[in-house]
Parts: structure tokens; C-alpha cells; sequence
């Protein structure tokens, strides 16, 4: 079942689309978009908080998703079950579930909507963008990009609450 939905995505693709999907995927290259936005909230007060909490979020998504979870799992990815698709960019060589595009975009985009709404929903569609980039991509199952949407998501709710509790915790000591 869920090849078929690959395949089928398989059918829409335009150069535009290609484009389009090729740079949202890039992205989430080893969550760069999401550590730059991060540094860049830290140095603006009103964000601080939610930066903290974006990156507690960043750490926990690599450390679940890519150094536990990948390699427990070992699920090979679509394109090396079938090689006769074309894609678009270069065979990656981890295993697919989770997706860990979509488990750091998440996790940065829920940590910052959390506390500010607007930025927050504007940085979700772009990670629903990221995670959706990497099934048009022939990379990832659906499977593996709503877990890793899950696992964000998850991820996002335990920065927040890591950066809540070390901040009451130094509020009492003073």
C-alpha cells in the first residue's frame, strides 16, 4: 500500500515541482534550516525561550530518530527496494524509518509554535513541506514520515517542558 502511494507521487512530477521539492528536502539536510533558525531566535530576546527549546527538541529528534531508532529498525528504503525509479537526488545511505528530515523539522517547528502561534504555523507548513518533500522524493515511506512527524512533534513537547523546568528550577534559586 504504501508503494503505491510512492509510485503514484511518482506521476506528478514537473520540473517545477522537481525544484520545488528538491530545495524543501535540502532543507532538512541534517536539520541545518532548523539550527540556523534556532541561532538566529537565540540572539533575539523575545524568541529566547522557544530557541532553548528548539534545540533541546533538535537533540533529542538526532538522538532518537538517527542514532537509536535508524538503526534499530534497519527498514531499507523505497529506492533500494526499487532501483528502477528515478530520483532526483543521491541514494542516501541510512535506513529509512524514521525519517529524520521530518522528526527535526517537526521537532523545531512544534518547540516554536508552542509559544509563538503565527512563526510556529508558518515553520510547520514548512516542515509538512520538508516531510512530504522526502515521499516525492522516493526516499522515505509514509510510515516513516508520519513517525517521524510523531517523534517531532513528541521531541517539540519535551524541549519545551526540559527548558520550562531548568528555568523554574533557576527561578528559585535566586
Amino acid at each position: 500500500m504504501e508503494m503505491n502511494l510512492l509510485y503514484f507521487l511518482q506521476k506528478l512530477h514537473t520540473p517545477a515541482l522537481d525544484k520545488l521539492m528538491l530545495g524543501a528536502s535540502a532543507l532538512g539536510n541534517a536539520g541545518i534550516f532548523w539550527i540556523l533558525c534556532t541561532l538566529l531566535l537565540l540572539c533575539l530576546p523575545k524568541y529566547r525561550k522557544s530557541a532553548l527549546a528548539m534545540a533541546a527538541a533538535l537533540f533529542l529528534s538526532a538522538l532518537i530518530c538517527n542514532i537509536f531508532l535508524k538503526n534499530l529498525v534497519a527498514r531499507p528504503r523505497p529506492c533500494w527496494i526499487d532501483p528502477s525509479v528515478s530520483l532526483l537526488l543521491p541514494i542516501p545511505k541510512d535506513f529509512s524509518f524514521p525519517s529524520g528530515h521530518t522528526s527535526a523539522s517537526f521537532a523545531a517547528a512544534g518547540a516554536l509554535w508552542a509559544k509563538h502561534r503565527y512563526l510556529g504555523s508558518a515553520a510547520l507548513l514548512v516542515a509538512g513541506l520538508i516531510g512530504f518533500s522526502r515521499l516525492y522524493l522516493f526516499v522515505h515511506y509514509p510510515t516513516d514520515v508520519l513517525s517521524g512527524c510523531i517523534i517531532g512533534i513528541f521531541c517539540a513537547f519535551l524541549g519545551v517542558s526540559l527548558v520550562k523546568r531548568i528555568r523554574e528550577k533557576a527561578a528559585r534559586r535566586t
